[in-house]
């Protein structure tokens, strides 16, 4: 058989296969390299990153700045410190529905992969080119949980990787539920909080396990993007999040149909951000003192649990009554003052525009509460501001204003000291304002202490009178009895550490001091004399497991102040106060319950400041108002209507929570009956003829019961009522009675030749014949109308009678000499046109030679006509 072949065409090329042409195998050849040098740069990439991975210190997952927890003195929190606000709980203590709607919304497939989901990573690239933007992210919660956690935070493909791989790691060294416990303590909720726990605290006030289905998947939803979706950002966003997560959850049969419906339905109830973020004026003086205990990384960072004094429901029962008194203020017809709405508007105007740099300082009304427990000094109530967002500013502790007439009892308790009682006489008149020279160094020193425009002046009246009715004359008459500088020295041992002015303003309140030094100075009347060394708030810090790290030692040291019978007295004087006096709208407007307390008003002059301190046997209250520059509030804003309320309402809650007792009497006190009109023991016979209002003559008593020590208590009789004693001396003519030799002979002693003016005062102790006084010309003086207007020194008088007058002409029978020179005393000032000039400080008085006669209290008078005593 022949064989055949196909002999190929004139002109035709041979061309061999596709496979063995040269560009086929060197585009292989090229590919070939090209896959091989990938594949070497991926397996070395892998090589880098697993190795890259492995250098991670997987303990630091752990190591989270943890919020230290602020406990009140019952153990309840209120407060924390931190850098970043957590509070780490175990798995254990984290709600499943929270854990579910976590994984329904963040990584369904958690509980399948290991670390990584490959196919949601592919299916999310997808999604995200097909849209040309980033709407979709393929992180498990394990790769959030390494993102988280070792701050990889770089947009690039190979920071994505090496999440990759540490995520494959982390799942490697733990289980699913210490992977979530880590996360969920870790991550973000938005509004400065982290982890659960806190988000829990803070938006719902509510430990983490306490939440509702709604309130777990309201957290989860906002996981994605916390600040846009926090409730407190947008209320209508945190719903739809929360809806999503809730169908999520009804998707992969977590929860019912009917139970996601519920949730759906339920409306969230979000609290106030200010006090989640634990920032009060409270919280804030914890924080300086823990900073102070343990330095300010341990502080924190180390999540400790502190331990304090303050009770966490008068604290809020303070918070309470203050804005709410305050805001009542705010609304008087004479208040024209900045509101605090007004700032308040300004300052979240001025928040939301990142402006808050040309925010100036706040002009409202401010207060301030300090509540003290009277036998250890701790604190249990501080309030040192209105809105500590606002200002930082704390006036409990830092400021220092004038106490006003609450600087009243330490006067008073220096007199007792001193040997007065509350039976004392003192005397209730004008009193020349040189002697004080609060508000000017003219005219008569003012009568704001009783805080009513209806004050008059009532003569003799006793120390107790004086006290409860806040009398500011009588009480520099009292205090300058006893002594300035005595009293001075008892503030300071009652703990008043701020400087006082050695002047007689100080016995009103002229000097600057802290309100918590004003609280400790009060405690000594309800402790018996005695103050504990210091007022404190912090009792220790511990660990989370309870180890001690820092203890308070507290110190029991007490400072003895005064006598347990001075205490007492004072204490009943302002019992007296509380119940009759200044203080008596506590019982008849601001309800204040039946119990053993006293307690003063404080009002500074002019009405700058107005303030109330009291107590019970077991706590100390003071309260108060005013600007931060000082300036009136309105003319009348006394401390009883002002800062009072406040200090009713904190009584009222302390009273619930810790029952006050009677404040027992010394036993040296004892009652003794007082003749008013003598001051002395009294007797059968003090009694007063006194017309009645048909015309009848009765006799009527005059004397009060008062209590007093045996050295205190008077040791005379009444000498006003009854036959007068006879005298057991004869009564000699100055030339008769007997001297003692001299031990010098005066002829050869060189007289001392007085140089400078000579006031004759109302008194002569030093038995001065005539003032050195230039005589001025006497000016004819009408008869004085005003025979009953009490002046100071005036009742001297009661030791002379009136000269006679005759009746015809008005001229006095007995008459001085035409040459003895006026002797000057004060008089009432009547009403200028030229209002004098108001000043807050004390200043010199000029020579009385260079007093202008028209300006001043000191005119010429005629001479008074010789006493019957004379002749």
């Amino acid at each position: 058989m022949s064989v055949t072949h196909l002999i190929p065409p004139p002109g035709y090329r041979f061309r061999p296969p596709w496979y063995s042409r040269p560009w086929f195998y060197i585009s292989t050849g090229v590919l070939a390299v090209f896959a091989g040098g990938l594949a070497a740069y991926i397996f070395s990439l892998v090589a880098d990153l697993k190795a890259q991975a492995r250098t991670f210190d997987l303990d630091k997952l752990e190591q989270m700045e943890s919020a230290s927890v602020i406990l009140d003195r019952k153990g309840k929190i209120f407060g924390q410190i931190y850098v970043e606000n957590r509070e780490t709980v175990p798995y254990d203590q984290l709600p499943r529905d929270l854990i579910n709607a976590v994984v329904a919304v963040e990584d369904a497939k958690f509980y399948q992969h290991h670390g990584y989901d490959l196919l949601g990573i592919i299916r999310a690239a997808l999604k995200n080119l097909t849209a040309g933007q980033v709407r979709q992210g393929a992180s498990t919660i394990t790769q959030q949980l390494a993102r988280n956690s070792f701050s990889l935070k770089e947009r690039t493909y190979r920071r994505k990787l090496l999440e990759v791989f540490l995520a494959r790691r982390i799942e490697e060294q733990l289980d699913k539920q210490k992977i979530m416990e880590l996360y969920l303590n870790r991550i973000y909720f938005g509004g400065g909080l982290y982890g659960a726990e806190a988000a829990a605290r803070g938006y719902f006030g509510k430990s983490a396990r306490e939440m509702s289905l709604a309130e777990c998947t309201t957290l989860a939803g906002l996981i994605k993007s916390p600040n846009k979706l926090s409730p407190w950002a947008d209320r209508a966003a945190s719903r739809e999040a929360r809806n999503y997560a809730l169908d999520r959850m009804r998707d992969l049969d977590f929860i019912s149909r009917e139970r996601c419906a519920k949730a759906r339905a339920e409306e969230i109830v979000i609290g106030s951000r200010q006090n989640a973020q634990g920032q009060t004026y409270a919280v804030d003086y914890i924080r300086q003192q823990v900073i102070a205990a343990v330095g300010w990384d341990r502080a924190m960072n180390e999540g400790f649990r502190i331990h304090t004094t303050i009770d966490v429901d008068l604290q809020k029962a303070a918070e309470d009554s203050l804005r709410a008194n305050l805001d009542r203020i705010e609304k008087h017809p004479d208040y024209n003052h900045q509101t605090y709405a007004e700032y308040a508007a300004a300052f979240r105007k001025a928040k939301a525009h990142g402006t808050m740099t040309n925010q100036p300082a706040p002009e409202y009304l401010q207060g301030a509460v300090i509540g003290l427990d009277n036998e250890t000094g701790d604190i249990l109530v501080l309030v040192g501001g209105r809105d500590f967002e606002h200002n930082q500013y704390d006036r409990a502790l830092q400021a220092r204003r004038p106490a006003g007439t609450a600087m009243l009892p330490f006067a008073y308790a220096a007199a007792f000291e001193k040997g007065m009682f509350p039976g004392s006489l003192v005397e209730d008149s004008p009193l020349d304002n040189r002697a004080v020279m609060v508000g000017g160094t003219t005219g008569i020193l003012g009568e704001w202490g009783p805080e009513s425009a209806e004050n008059r002046y009532e003569g003799a009246i006793t120390a107790r009178q004086a006290l409860t009715k806040s009398k500011n004359g009588a009480t520099v008459r009292i205090g300058m009895n006893a002594g300035v500088d005595s009293v001075l020295q008892l503030c300071s041992a009652a703990g008043i550490r701020s400087p006082l002015r050695s002047y007689p303003a100080t016995l009103l309140g002229s000097s600057e001091i802290t309100l918590v030094e004003l609280a400790l100075a009060y405690t000594i009347f309800p402790n018996a004399g005695w103050r504990a060394n210091a007022s404190h708030i912090l009792e220790r810090i511990e660990e989370k497991d309870g180890t001690l790290v820092w203890d308070a030692k507290p110190d029991r040291t007490r400072q003895t102040v005064i006598k347990p019978e001075t205490a007492y007295e004072v204490h009943s004087c302002l019992v007296d106060a509380l119940q009759s006096g200044t203080g008596k709208a506590a019982y008849t407007e601001f309800g204040l319950k039946k119990m053993p307390a006293g307690g003063k008003t404080g009002t500074a002059y002019d009405f700058t400041d107005a303030l109330f301190a009291g107590y019970d046997s077991n706590f100390t209250c003071a309260v108060w108002t005013g600007f931060d520059k000082p300036q009136k509030i309105y003319r009348g804003a006394f401390g009883r209507e002002l800062a009072l309320p406040v200090w009713v309402d904190v009584m009222n809650a302390a009273a619930r929570e810790y029952p006050p007792r009677e404040i027992k009497q010394p036993a040296n006190l004892k009652q003794v009956e007082i003749c008013s009109r003598s001051g002395l023991l009294a007797t059968d016979k003090c009694y007063d003829a006194v017309k009645t209002a048909t015309g009848d003559t009765v006799q009527r008593r005059t004397t009060y019961m008062e209590i007093a020590t045996p050295a205190q208590a008077p040791t005379e009789s009444c000498n006003v009522h009854g036959e007068p004693r006879a005298r057991l001396v004869r009564n000699l003519p100055s030339g008769d009675l007997p001297r003692a030799a001299l031990a010098v002979d005066l002829s050869e002693v060189t007289p001392v030749t007085v140089k400078n003016p000579t006031l004759l005062a109302d008194k002569d102790p030093y038995n001065s014949l005539k003032p050195t006084l230039k005589p001025e010309p006497t000016p004819e003086v009408a008869r004085e109308t005003t025979a009953n207007q009490k002046i100071d020194g005036a009742n001297q008088a009661g030791s002379t009678r009136p000269s006679s007058v005759d009746q015809s002409g008005g001229t006095p029978i007995n008459q001085a000499p035409e040459s003895a020179p006026p002797i000057r005393k004060a008089i009432p000032v009547e009403p200028q046109d030229k209002k004098p000039v108001e000043i807050r400080r004390a200043m010199p008085v000029k020579p009385l030679d260079q007093e202008n006669a028209n300006e001043t209290l000191l005119k010429s008078a005629t001479t008074p006509a010789p006493s019957d005593l004379n002749q």
